[in-house]
């Protein structure tokens, strides 16, 4: 999918997704991570489901990811770096929907 090699997601995913797997569970649970993102018009955002995901494959052995996690990670990787590029506020990152997004997907800007 992405072109780059496993040993290359996965030291970007390291680098990346700096959320623990119970710091991403416990974050989605909050009002927080379910405002923000595209829906899709189907409930849930692509965010709140790519955390779910993101948790799954933190637990998972890296000798054991099968190709979609592979292919998932890749995309976490993308949409973290897009993200990041665009900026956050000015002011109050700690709240900001922007910081928010970023925490459904496993990287916490403040950290």
């Amino acid at each position: 999918m992405s072109g780059k090699s496993h040993d290359e997601i996965w030291e970007e995913w390291g680098d990346l997704v700096n959320m623990a797997p119970k710091e991403v569970e416990e974050f989605l649970d909050t009002e927080e991570s379910r405002k923000v993102g595209d829906t899709g018009g189907e409930g849930e955002s692509t965010g709140h489901k790519s955390g779910k995901r993101i948790v799954e494959i933190k637990r998972t052995n890296k000798a054991d990811l099968s190709d979609d996690q592979w292919d998932h990670m890749a995309k976490v990787v993308g949409y973290i770096k897009r993200h990041k590029a665009q900026g956050g506020p000015d002011e109050d990152v700690e709240h900001s929907k922007w910081r928010y997004s970023l925490m459904n997907w496993g990287h916490d800007p403040l950290k």
